[in-house]
C-alpha cells in the first residue's frame, strides 16, 4: 500500500463543520426557497411560479385564444427548458389543474382532450393532450410587453421571465389556491369574479368621490362568500365572516340533494353539486360500505346517473325509512357535508403574510397602480418619439423644396442629415426620418395624415401626463378596465349560502318581510314575495298559481312574515317547527320544495294545518279542530320546545283528521262549519284546557257523511264568507249565528244545490280584505270581498269564478291576504289574521 497516501498535506483540505449548525442552515435555505418559489402564490397575481412561467412560455409560443391548440408536452418542454427547471410532470399536473373546470372557478388554460373528471381520473399523457391559453389568462398576461412587470434572468441567463404577471383582475381570490410549504399552509377559496371586481370598485369609488378608506363590513357587503366551481352549499356566514376577518376561518359547505317521492311509496335522495375538491366516485364507494357495515340501513339501491348535463347521485331507499334521517346521517358520515379550512396566506414582498379580505384587495390595487402607471409611462414615451418624428416630417414639408435640394446636393446621406440638421434645428432621429422618407409624404392627402396623427398625439401626451399627475384619474382607468372585464366573463353565483341551525347570526341578517307561503296537497312548499299577486274583479279566470303535478293542488296558502314560526300540524297529531325564511323561496309558476326535504316526517305522514306564530306567550292557547266535530284548547306554552323529530300535538281516533288550529287567548267565540252548511258559534271558555296529548271535547255534532271544513274566531271579522266548490260565494254577518252550547247541531248557513256543490271553506273577513281562491289545477284567483254580496243564512251566493265544467275543476282552497305591515308590537290576535 502507498503510504503517501495518509500524507499531513492530504488532509488540509477537510474542513472541520458543526453538523448542528450545517443543517439549521441548509434546511432554513432549503425551507425559504419551497416558500418564496414553489408553494405559495403572490399577492399581486395570485400565481405560483410554476403557473406564471406556464402561462408565461404559452404566450411566448403564441399560444393565444385565437391560434389552435398545441401539445401539452411542447408547452412542458418550454416550460421546463426556458424557464422551470424541475420535473416534467410537476409542471403538467399544474397546467391540467389550470384547465380543469371542476378545480378552477375560471380556467387559465382551454384544454383538449382528457384532462380527468371529478371522479379522480387523471389526465391523459401529455404527448396526446393539447391546450391553449383561456380568454380571461390573456387579461392575466395584458401589457405585459409595455414594461409594466419587472423581469428576472431565467435559472442560466439565457433568458428574462416575468416576476409578476400583470394581472388585470384579482385572480387570487377569483380563482383561489392551494399550497403546503414548510411550517405553513395556505387555502384561499375561489370566489365569484364579479363580486370581487365590485369590491374592488368600492374602494376606488369610496377613495375618488368621497376620499376616505374602505372598511371591510362594506366589502363582506359586496362579497358574499366563496364561490366554487361544483357549486354545493355553504352553511351559514360564520366561517366566511371569521375567514374574511382574520384570514383563518373553516366553511362548512354541503352537497345539494333534493328528496323525491316515488311511484310506489318510496324515497329517493337526488344529489346534484358536491362540495369543492369532493371525489365522486370515492363518495360513492364511501356510501356503499356505510351501507355494507350496517351503519347506515335503509339504502335499497345507489346510482351514478351524472351525464354531460350535470351531476345526479340517485340513492334509493326503503319504504319505512325516514329520509331525513339517512340524509342527516350522510352528511355526517360522508364528504356530502365538508369543511373548507380557509388559511388567507400569501407572499407580499417575497414574504408569506396572513391577510383579511381587505387587504388583498388593497395590495391587489396597489399593484395595478403600478402597472397601469408603469404601462402609461410606456405609452407616454412611445408618443412622444412619434410626435418628435412627425414633428422634424412636418418641418421637413414645410421646406420640402429646400430639404429636396440639400439631399440632392449632398454626396451621402451621412451628409445629407448634418446639413439638415445644422439647417433645420433637428436631432438625429429627426433627421434620419426625413432621409427615410418616401416620395408619397409628398401628396396632400399624406400631409393631412401627418397633421391629423400629430395632433392626435398630442391629446394622447396631454392625457397620459394628466393620468400620471393625478391619482384619482388613475383609479379611474383602473376602474374603467376592470368593469370591462367583469362584463366580458363575470357570472352568477354557483354556491349558495345556505342556513346553519346552530349560526344566530345569520337571523340578524335576514330582513323581516311580508312574505306569502304555499303548500300544495302533495307536499310541496314554498316561499314566494307579496308582489307576486295582481287584485283582480270577481268572476275572473285568475292567473297561473304553481306548477303542480298531475292529482295535486295547492291547499295551503298564506301570509307571514320571514321572522315567524311556522307551525306544521299533521294528520297523525303531531307538530313540526321551522322560521319562515328556512323555506326556500320560489317563483309563482315553479313547484316549491318538497316538505319531506325540511321536515323529518315519519313515512305516511302529511301535513295537515300549518300557523304562524311569532312568539310563544303565557296566557294564549292552541285551538284545534278535527273533522269528526271534536276540539281542543291547550296552552300554547306546551308547544314552545319543539324537537327535529317532532312533537305530540294531538291524540287522534282512526280515520280523524286535524283540520284548522288557531292561537287564542280564551275568550273568542269559535265558529265551525260542516261540508254539508250547518255552522254552530260557541265561546272556547265552553272547552275546558287540555294536556297536550289528550284528545278534546266534542265542539258540534255532525250527521253522517259531513264532516267540518273551518274553524274561525269572531275577531278575525264581522262577517263569514262561504265558497263552494263549484266557484259560488257569500257572506253572510256573524251576527246571524247566535252563541250557544258546544256539541250542538248548529244552524244552516249555506244552501247547497246542484249549481253549489259542497261548502269547501270558510273565513270571517271584514271590508277591504282580499282572498285568494285556489283550484284543483292550481289557478289562483284573487278577489276583495266588498265585491261579495252581503246575504243571509240560507242562500248560495254569486259566482266568484268561472270554472271549467268540462274538465271536473273544482276550488281546493281559499286564504285570506294580509298585507298591512307587521310591527313589532303587533298582537298575537291580529297576527292570527295571517293564519290559514
Amino acid at each position: 500500500m502507498d503510504e503517501n497516501i495518509f500524507d499531513k498535506d492530504s488532509f488540509d483540505a477537510i474542513k472541520p463543520v458543526d453538523l448542528k449548525e450545517t443543517m439549521e442552515t441548509s434546511y432554513i435555505d432549503y425551507a425559504m426557497s419551497v416558500i418564496a418559489s414553489r408553494a405559495l402564490p403572490d399577492v399581486r397575481d395570485g400565481l405560483k411560479p410554476v403557473q406564471r412561467r406556464i402561462l408565461y412560455a404559452m404566450i411566448e409560443l403564441n399560444n393565444g385564444p385565437d391560434k389552435p391548440h398545441r401539445k401539452c408536452a411542447r408547452i412542458v418542454g418550454d416550460a421546463m427548458g426556458k424557464y422551470h427547471p424541475h420535473g416534467d410532470s410537476s409542471i403538467y399536473g399544474a397546467l391540467v389543474n389550470m384547465a380543469q373546470e371542476w378545480s378552477t372557478r375560471y380556467p387559465l388554460v382551454d384544454g383538449h382532450g382528457n384532462f380527468g373528471s371529478v371522479d379522480g381520473d387523471g389526465a391523459a399523457a401529455m404527448r396526446y393532450t393539447e391546450a391553449r391559453l383561456s380568454k380571461i389568462s390573456m387579461e392575466m398576461l395584458s401589457d405585459i410587453n409595455k414594461d409594466t412587470v419587472d423581469f428576472m434572468p431565467n435559472f442560466d441567463e439565457t433568458e428574462k421571465e416575468p416576476v409578476v404577471l400583470p394581472s388585470r383582475f384579482p385572480n387570487l381570490l377569483v380563482n383561489g389556491t392551494s399550497g403546503i410549504a414548510v411550517g405553513m399552509a395556505t387555502n384561499i377559496p375561489p370566489h365569484n369574479l364579479t363580486e370581487v371586481i365590485n369590491g374592488v370598485v368600492k374602494i376606488i369609488d369610496n377613495q375618488v368621490d368621497e376620499g376616505r378608506e374602505t372598511d371591510l363590513d362594506e366589502i363582506m357587503e359586496i362579497i358574499k362568500g366563496p364561490d366554487f366551481p361544483t357549486g354545493a352549499t355553504i352553511l351559514g356566514r360564520r366561517g366566511i365572516e371569521e375567514a374574511y376577518r382574520t384570514g383563518h376561518g373553516k366553511i362548512r359547505v354541503r352537497a345539494v340533494t333534493d328528496i323525491e317521492p316515488m311511484a310506489n311509496g318510496k324515497n329517493r335522495i337526488i344529489v346534484t353539486e358536491l362540495p369543492y375538491m369532493v371525489n365522486k366516485a370515492r363518495l360513492i364507494e364511501k356510501i356503499a360500505e356505510l351501507h355494507k357495515d350496517k351503519r347506515i340501513d335503509g339504502i335499497t339501491e345507489l346510482r351514478d346517473e351524472s351525464s354531460r348535463e350535470g351531476m345526479r347521485i340517485c340513492i334509493e331507499l326503503r319504504k319505512d325509512v325516514n329520509a331525513n334521517v339517512i340524509l342527516n346521517q350522510l352528511y355526517k358520515h360522508t364528504q356530502m357535508q365538508d369543511t373548507f379550512g380557509v388559511n388567507m396566506l400569501a407572499l407580499v414582498n417575497n414574504e408569506p403574510v396572513v391577510m383579511n379580505l381587505l387587504q388583498m384587495l388593497q395590495y391587489y390595487l396597489k399593484h395595478q397602480e403600478e402597472v397601469v402607471t408603469r404601462r402609461t409611462k410606456y405609452d407616454l414615451n412611445k408618443a412622444e418619439e412619434r410626435a418628435h418624428i412627425l414633428k422634424g416630417l412636418l418641418i421637413a414639408l414645410d421646406n420640402i423644396d429646400e430639404v429636396i435640394k440639400i439631399i440632392r446636393g449632398s454626396e451621402s446621406a451621412a451628409l445629407a442629415k448634418e446639413r439638415l440638421i445644422e439647417r433645420f434645428g433637428l436631432d438625429d432621429v429627426q433627421a434620419q426620418a426625413i432621409i427615410d422618407m418616401r416620395l408619397r409624404a409628398l401628396t396632400g392627402l399624406e400631409r393631412e395624415k401627418l397633421e391629423s396623427e400629430y395632433a392626435e398625439l398630442q391629446k394622447k401626451i396631454a392625457e397620459y401626463k394628466a393620468i400620471l399627475a393625478d391619482k384619482n384619474l388613475l383609479l379611474g382607468v383602473i376602474k374603467k378596465e376592470i368593469l370591462l372585464i367583469r362584463d366580458k366573463y363575470g357570472d352568477e353565483r354557483r354556491t349558495s349560502i345556505g342556513f346553519d341551525e346552530f349560526d344566530i347570526s345569520m337571523e340578524d341578517l335576514i330582513p323581516v318581510e311580508n312574505t306569502v307561503i304555499a303548500m300544495s296537497h302533495l307536499g310541496y312548499i314554498k316561499r314566494m314575495t307579496i308582489d307576486n299577486f295582481k287584485n283582480q274583479h270577481r268572476g275572473g279566470k285568475g292567473i297561473k298559481g304553481m306548477q303542480t303535478i298531475e292529482e295535486d293542488y295547492i291547499e295551503n296558502l298564506f301570509m307571514a312574515t320571514t321572522h315567524h314560526y311556522l307551525m306544521f300540524f299533521t294528520n297523525l297529531g303531531k307538530v313540526y317547527r321551522m322560521k319562515a325564511y328556512e323555506i326556500p323561496e320560489a317563483s309563482r309558476t315553479s313547484r316549491g320544495t318538497a316538505i319531506i326535504n325540511l321536515l323529518q316526517l315519519l313515512p305516511d305522514e302529511k301535513i295537515s294545518a300549518v300557523i304562524s306564530i311569532k312568539e310563544f306567550e303565557e296566557d294564549k292557547y292552541l285551538f284545534m279542530a278535527t273533522k269528526d266535530g271534536t276540539v281542543k284548547k291547550t296552552p300554547i306554552l306546551e308547544y314552545a320546545n319543539i324537537r327535529k323529530t317532532g312533537l305530540q300535538a294531538i291524540t287522534l281516533r282512526d280515520g280523524n283528521e286535524l283540520i284548522e288550529v288557531k292561537v287564542t287567548d280564551n275568550n273568542r267565540d269559535i265558529f265551525l262549519v260542516t261540508k254539508r252548511g250547518q255552522c254552530i258559534r260557541f265561546n272556547e271558555k265552553d272547552v275546558r284546557t287540555t294536556g297536550r296529548t289528550s284528545i278534546g271535547v266534542r265542539g258540534m255534532k255532525i250527521d253522517e257523511g259531513d264532516e267540518v271544513v273551518a274553524m274561525q274566531m269572531d275577531i278575525q271579522g264581522p262577517n263569514l264568507l262561504m265558497v263552494s266548490e263549484f266557484g259560488m260565494g257569500k257572506r253572510t254577518s256573524i251576527d246571524e249565528f247566535a252563541p250557544q252550547f258546544r256539541g250542538g247541531k248548529g244552524v244552516k248557513c249555506y244552501k247547497i244545490t246542484e249549481k253549489t256543490g259542497n261548502v269547501i271553506g270558510c273565513k270571517a273577513v271584514e271590508p277591504g280584505t282580499e282572498i285568494m281562491l285556489i283550484t284543483t289545477e292550481g289557478i289562483i284567483i284573487r278577489i276583495g270581498v266588498d265585491d261579495i254580496s252581503q246575504l243571509g243564512r240560507v242562500t248560495s251566493g254569486v259566482k266568484l269564478m268561472n270554472l271549467d265544467s268540462s274538465k271536473d275543476i273544482r276550488i281546493a282552497s281559499i286564504a285570506r291576504v294580509h298585507e298591512e305591515e307587521t310591527d313589532e308590537d303587533e298582537t298575537e290576535e291580529e297576527s292570527s289574521e295571517s293564519e290559514e
